[in-house]
């Protein structure tokens, strides 16, 4: 949708859109999910930055949108930062090791339980 030269978002509100307008203005609707809001504003919010973020000069390093979740059809791995123990965690060894291998593999197999336990469905193809 961001190749798109414009734009228009229509939110509805309460009860959504007159479907006299929707018959003859809408040409793809999107739902950002199975629940149920006040108004339109919110999603169309949501749509508005998922857009966005993928225009040039928008994100510092337009690469990394490459590797955002979703991307490769499943959640994104586990993500750690500084400092490296925190409450008496620590980051997984594998990720202090320098192997980038270990740490693709690693980040590909974490990836894969998160989406098994969070969202199987994405698996179910």
């Amino acid at each position: 949708m961001s190749l798109k030269h414009n734009l228009i978002l229509l939110a509805g509100h309460y009860k959504g859109i007159d479907q006299r307008i929707r018959d003859v203005l809408v040409t793809q609707e999107i739902s950002i999910g199975d629940y149920v809001l006040t108004g339109g504003e919110l999603p169309a919010l949501v749509v508005i930055d998922a857009v966005v973020r993928l225009l040039p000069g928008v994100l510092h390093d337009i690469e990394a949108a490459l590797t955002d979740s979703f991307q490769e059809g499943i959640l994104d791995y586990l993500h750690y930062s500084r400092p490296a123990e925190f409450r008496g965690m620590g980051v997984p060894e594998v990720l202090q090791s320098g192997n980038h291998q270990r740490i693709a593999a690693w980040r590909e197999e974490q990836a894969l339980q998160k989406t098994r336990e969070r969202r199987p469905d994405l698996l179910n193809f």
